[in-house]
């Protein structure tokens, strides 16, 4: 399956911030090997994990000062990719073509991220996420066997709820899916959907819900094409959440969906409640997902059958193909 070239020009995460520490790490964008290293700074780089010389994988080296060093030969490359030393040849000048692709690579919201060309859109603007007034929580990363359209589609689809999460986010005697609205502003898709709140499971109390008989839920999405979703829930007072969702497009039939949850209230409860109520969510859901064909969500929307529920799915896939993101 090709990749559209507008994929390549996207923020994508590689991995959340915590997981890179003193040692590079290999992650895969879009079919690509890539290697990811903090130099002194503590900034991350993003390079092509091979060293020019013989191919070897950057990865199983080691981060040297502000360069990273091949495992096989001591070869040394800087954050620009070019190559500094050559250990066999010392007092020789080093080729021009001694050097690896490198990407542009940033830090933000506890995850890193890569670019393989210059971006077309910034990252969206979550200030909850950076306010001390929010307690932050990361969950999974989550990683399936499918295209990351349909983790991220599954993610926006309100009608599996009753049957896929019974008892902790839906209801089988409420299966209706409430109407609403998508507008679409140039990448990003805007809808509102309010519905009664299933109560919250004994093991996994995470919403703001009040001790009253069904409170509403009010959830308000931005789908920022392809494949991230801000989610703010709220329940009608001051207590409210905010779900960052962004899937890892690694190739086209694999992605790593990573969940970070921020919420003003119960700043004392255990990360590893939310952390394993997500566990559960994902879980139900990557069974499903991973059974549906083809990989990649069908862009044209007379593959599949739609009714009037779907209307964020239909509104995905025309923005998808309107934005060049799909073939």
């Amino acid at each position: 399956m090709t990749m559209p070239e507008n994929l390549f020009a996207c923020w994508h995460p590689v991995a959340y911030a915590h997981m890179l520490l003193d040692k590079p790490l290999s992650v895969k964008l879009l079919d690509r090997l890539l290697v990811i290293w903090r130099g002194r700074d503590r900034v991350p780089h993003a390079m092509d994990d091979l060293c020019i010389h013989r191919g070897t994988a950057l990865s199983l080296g080691e981060v040297k000062g502000d360069e990273i060093m091949c495992p096989y030969h001591g070869w040394r490359y800087d954050a620009t990719g070019a190559c500094t030393l050559i250990p066999q040849s010392r007092f020789d000048s080093i080729p021009t073509k001694a050097r690896v692709n490198s990407f542009p690579c940033v830090e933000r919201y506890g995850l890193v991220w890569v670019t393989l060309t210059e971006p077309l859109h910034p990252l969206p603007e979550i200030p909850e996420l950076e306010s001390p007034e929010w307690k932050v929580v990361n969950t999974g990363p989550f990683s399936w066997q499918s295209d990351a359209s349909r983790q991220l589609e599954n993610f926006t689809d309100f009608g599996h709820f009753p049957w896929v999460h019974p008892g902790l986010l839906g209801d089988l005697n409420r299966p209706e899916v409430p109407d609403h609205t998508v507008t679409i502003e140039g990448h990003v898709l805007h809808y509102t959907i309010v519905r009664p709140e299933a109560a919250n499971s004994a093991d996994f109390p995470v919403f703001a819900n009040e001790a009253v008989e069904q409170p509403m839920r009010r959830s308000r999405y931005e789908v920022h094409l392809p494949y991230t979703i801000v989610l703010r829930l709220g329940w009608g007072k001051t207590k409210g959440m905010v779900y960052f969702f962004v899937s890892q497009p690694v190739a086209a039939n694999r992605c790593i969906g990573f969940c970070i949850i921020g919420r003003n209230y119960d700043f004392d409860q255990p990360d590893d409640v939310l952390q394993n109520f997500e566990n559960v969510i994902f879980n139900q859901d990557k069974r499903i997902v991973e059974s549906q064909r083809p990989e990649q969500v069908p862009f044209d929307l007379a593959a599949e059958l739609h009714l009037k529920f779907d209307a964020v799915a239909m509104a995905y896939r025309r923005a998808m193909t309107a934005n060049r993101f799909s073939d």
